[in-house]
């Protein structure tokens, strides 16, 4: 109770100092946010924040699925089930469309 009193207190507070500031203060702090977007040290740290941002997905994916396929039986390396493309794509089940086999009955 007291966080969200306290964030209503700020919000307040914001209202009131954005409400004195008027107009013209708010059209200078959106020009100086365009410029801090468009400038190229920005556009940099940008670039690398997602790099690493890709790059920390990309690690938490792989080892999501290495603890997946640790603990849940049948849910091994493609590769160890013996269902595996050279392209990495699951063989298709058979019945589907594209398997050749026909549908059990």
């Amino acid at each position: 109770m007291r966080y969200r009193f306290t964030f209503f207190i700020g919000l307040a507070v914001g209202f009131v100092i954005g409400a004195r500031a008027g107009r013209e203060r708010y059209e200078q702090l959106k020009k100086l946010a365009g410029k801090a977007k468009d400038s190229p040290a920005m556009q940099q740290a940008a670039g690398a924040a997602q790099a690493q941002a890709a790059s920390l997905a990309r690690a938490a994916k792989d080892r999501a699925a290495q603890t997946v396929g640790d603990r849940i039986p049948g849910m091994r390396a493609r590769e160890a089930n013996g269902h595996a493309q050279p392209n990495g794509a699951y063989s298709p089940a058979p019945g589907t469309p594209g398997s050749g086999g026909q549908p059990r009955p």
